[in-house]
């Protein structure tokens, strides 16, 4: 039976909803402050972007769990399982005991599918975070849930993180024929970064170190019985068993990984043609980085389209005249001779729903610790806002219902970035610089304002709890609105600036009007220099002025 294909699975999002999204990872002692720290960007054409959240409840013995697959918006039944007692308040990725989960699909060998599990990756995520306090719980949470119920998705690297250790989890099920999944899990050592994006990164693993690896028991001898493996045990890679590597799965995939890697380790850059499926050798799973890494690191990395690198295509014909670094799907093509070629794909990408960088700080108490720094759309185009892992109600603009796919809605996030990013997309050089410039101002703000409000949420948690989660519920609120309206503002603003074609002179977002106060003549800007070149070179003097 063959694998499923990366180029397969990415060229046919929107078919067969699979999530082509990136990961980052960050040990406690790589970051600046000694946060933990995980990304995520859920890029997936069929997604809504959305805060999820599940308050806290207590069950009663006997109470079922229906569960509805995730990529399909949880609406296809899969099946019940048993609830527990006690399940937590979870707010997006991160519940109130700041666990943090995100995941990748690798897709891996297709005959592995188990269209009878009764778990899916999305709803294992979710459901795991209502249910478990720590990383290790968690991978323990997830393995006992599809060995009973069975798992339901294709392979899938999950990242689980808490204040203290970031863990990543390999996965894959076992086909039909058997009810449960062969997995590998993995720490991230503290004072290293890591990363996962679609593609099966697990080589070699400790087979006898239960503090920092964690495996299936047949991970290995069910590779053997299906011919994937042969060899002994200490050589076996489950990357090589239950994804093997391909064109698609480093170009795609693997370059994401490292282009994290080179910007904070100068001796990745030997791995650019591996990135570029010229070569073989796989990268390590994690690395040491040349200085630690802060929050706005992150942030900034995840809105990554290779710049400055051997894979940077801002400045090639297909960045047309405005210097775009995005290109449209599909990510292969053809041209007129029947040649195959390739877009690439970097973090930043433009059907992202939602991403986040998630922050974990093992000083503070977990409704003030855990925030997760949350943004609708492309990561380049969005804001990331503090929500704190403890709140109790979401913003409007982020809540589950405002809006979907196929409505419209003024009050959304998700649609109103959409409606600016889609001007920006088509103007980029210029209007981008715009863009850039409030995002910097909202996050900054968020940033710089950071201290002195969890400064206060610990003077209230020492008095009530309680009141340190309403003090962040309404701050998370106040801030989401905040930079939602300043966003509304700036598409009313780059529509004026930029309407038709031309630029209206402004100074610090106001507009310039003539001596006598009416609009004055805007700027007829036209194209660069290297355009008009362009179109000199492909028709000659068509267009040349004869007099």
């Amino acid at each position: 039976m063959r694998k499923i294909s990366i180029i397969t699975l990415l060229c046919l999002l929107c078919e067969i909803h699979v999530f082509a999204c990136t990961n980052l990872l960050v040990g406690k002692y790589a970051s600046v402050d000694g946060s933990t720290m995980i990304t995520y960007s859920a890029d997936s054409y069929d997604l809504f972007g959305e805060l999820y959240h599940w308050p806290a409840k207590r069950w009663s013995k006997g109470d079922m769990l229906k569960v509805h697959e995730w990529d399909s918006g949880n609406v296809k039944y899969l099946g019940s399982i048993a609830q527990v007692a006690q399940t937590y308040n979870v707010v997006g990725n991160m519940n109130e005991h700041q666990l943090t989960i995100a995941e990748t699909t690798f897709g891996g060998r297709s005959e592995l599918v188990n269209p009878n599990g009764v778990l899916d990756y999305g709803s294992l995520i979710y459901i795991t975070l209502q249910r478990a306090k720590t990383a290790r719980e968690a991978i323990k949470v997830m393995t006992d849930l599809v060995a009973e119920y069975g798992y339901n998705s294709s392979g899938e690297s999950f990242s689980i993180g808490d204040p203290n250790e970031v863990w990543v989890l390999e996965m894959i099920g076992k086909g039909s024929e058997e009810k449960g999944a062969v997995w590998v899990a993995v720490r991230i050592p503290d004072d290293c970064i890591s990363a996962h994006a679609n593609q099966a990164r697990i080589q070699q693993f400790p087979l006898n170190d239960t503090e920092n690896c964690i495996y299936s028991k047949d991970v290995i001898s069910f590779a053997k019985k299906k011919g994937y493996y042969e060899g002994k045990d200490k050589d076996f890679s489950f990357a090589k068993a239950y994804n093997p590597l391909d064109f698609g799965g480093q170009r795609f995939c693997e370059a994401r990984v490292w282009s994290f890697f080179n910007r904070y380790n100068s001796d990745m850059a030997k791995y650019v043609s591996y990135a570029k499926g010229e070569t073989q050798e796989p990268m390590p799973l994690y690395i040491k980085p040349d200085r630690k890494l802060s929050l706005a690191d992150l942030q900034e990395m995840m809105r990554d389209h290779y710049e400055g690198t051997a894979l940077d295509w801002t400045n090639d014909i297909g960045a047309g005249q405005f210097k775009s670094p995005y290109r449209w799907a599909p990510l292969t093509w053809k041209d007129s001779k029947g040649e195959e070629y390739c877009n690439e794909r970097p973090i930043a990408t433009q059907q992202s729903a939602f991403v986040f960088v998630s922050q974990m700080r093992s000083w503070l108490p977990n409704p003030v610790g855990g925030v997760l720094w949350f943004g609708t759309d492309d990561a380049a185009q969005t804001v990331f806002t503090p929500m704190y892992c403890s709140i109790t109600e979401t913003p409007e603009c982020y809540r589950v219902g405002n809006g979907d796919l196929y409505n419209f809605s003024w009050t959304s996030s998700f649609w109103i970035h959409n409606w600016v990013s889609n001007m920006v997309y088509n103007r980029y050089d210029a209007m981008h610089a715009d863009l850039k410039k409030l995002q910097g101002e909202l996050e900054n703000k968020f940033i710089s304002e950071q201290a002195a409000i969890e400064e206060e949420a610990v003077k209230l948690y020492n008095d009530s709890p309680d009141k340190a989660v309403q003090y962040l519920t309404n701050y998370s609120k106040e801030q989401a609105q905040y930079a939602f309206d300043k966003w509304k503002k700036l598409g009313e603003f780059l529509i004026v600036k930029y309407m038709d074609g031309i630029v209206r002179k402004e100074e610090n977002g106001e507009f310039r009007r003539s001596e006598y106060g009416g609009p004055s003549s805007p700027q007829r800007v036209g194209y660069p220099t290297e355009h008009y070149d362009r179109i000199v070179k492909e028709t000659g003097d068509k267009y040349k002025v004869l007099y």
